[in-house]
């Protein structure tokens, strides 16, 4: 299975500095990697969108990781939450 992990984290929700992860991002990777680990998903890629809403989905990697999915280069989405990939629930709901 080739699954994308999808990670975002708003502006609002704080950053330590531009050019570093936030700690909410680390987070969000350990979490799905032990996800990963514990189902033996190993072919993954990752798609990071730090500091942008998620009441937009005009995000860069979001966008790219939806033009990866229609290339058939991605078998599943793993977020830690819904709210990481929208906080619309209607768009939301039509992604998933």
């Amino acid at each position: 299975m080739r699954a994308a992990l999808y990670m975002r984290l708003s502006k609002d929700d704080g950053r330590p500095s531009k050019e570093s992860d936030s700690v909410s991002i680390q987070n969000q990777r350990k979490i799905l990697l032990g996800y990963c680990r514990e189902n033996k998903i190993s072919q993954l890629c990752e798609y990071i969108d730090d500091g942008y809403s998620g009441t937009n989905f005009n995000r860069p990697s979001f966008i790219k990781m939806l033009h990866d999915i229609e290339l058939g280069k991605i078998d599943c989405v793993l977020v830690k939450d819904l709210s990481r990939l929208g906080r619309d629930y209607l768009v939301t709901g039509k992604y998933i």
